[in-house]
């Protein structure tokens, strides 16, 4: 086992104040959030159950999630998918030209930026 992962291997929390691992140390069951997110799951109102650190100049830290406390992703209904849409779109909708741009237009402009082009607002 490496130097670096000794050191930050305290998995009763005495001297970091959690349950502390090095790099791919950390029980199986235990995750860290995006780990989660790709099995489907939240943490569903847990906290921060231990963390992983590594490092040598920089230290860095994830925090890991236990998998058994975990909740199943919620799943958003039509009407939150269809509000959810229009919001995107009015994002990308220009006030000048009324047109869907494809891009979420700069709040600085206001209007997409051929419009802030013709307007003078920005140079080619």
């Amino acid at each position: 086992m490496a130097k670096f992962r000794l050191k930050y291997h305290d998995p009763e929390g005495s001297e970091w104040g959690m349950p502390t691992y090095g790099w791919r140390m950390a029980p199986g069951h235990l995750k860290t959030m995006r780990q989660l997110a790709a099995a489907g799951l939240r943490p569903g109102g847990q906290g921060v159950q231990a963390q992983i650190l590594w490092g040598v100049r920089r230290v860095r830290a994830a925090y890991l999630y236990d998998v058994r406390l975990a909740k199943p992703k919620r799943v958003p209904t039509e009407r939150q998918l269809e509000a959810l849409s229009k919001a995107l779109a009015a994002r990308r909708t220009c006030a000048e030209c009324g047109r869907d741009a494809g891009y979420v237009l700069p709040r600085c402009y206001g209007m997409c930026l051929d419009c802030a082009e013709d307007r003078g607002l920005i140079s080619a």
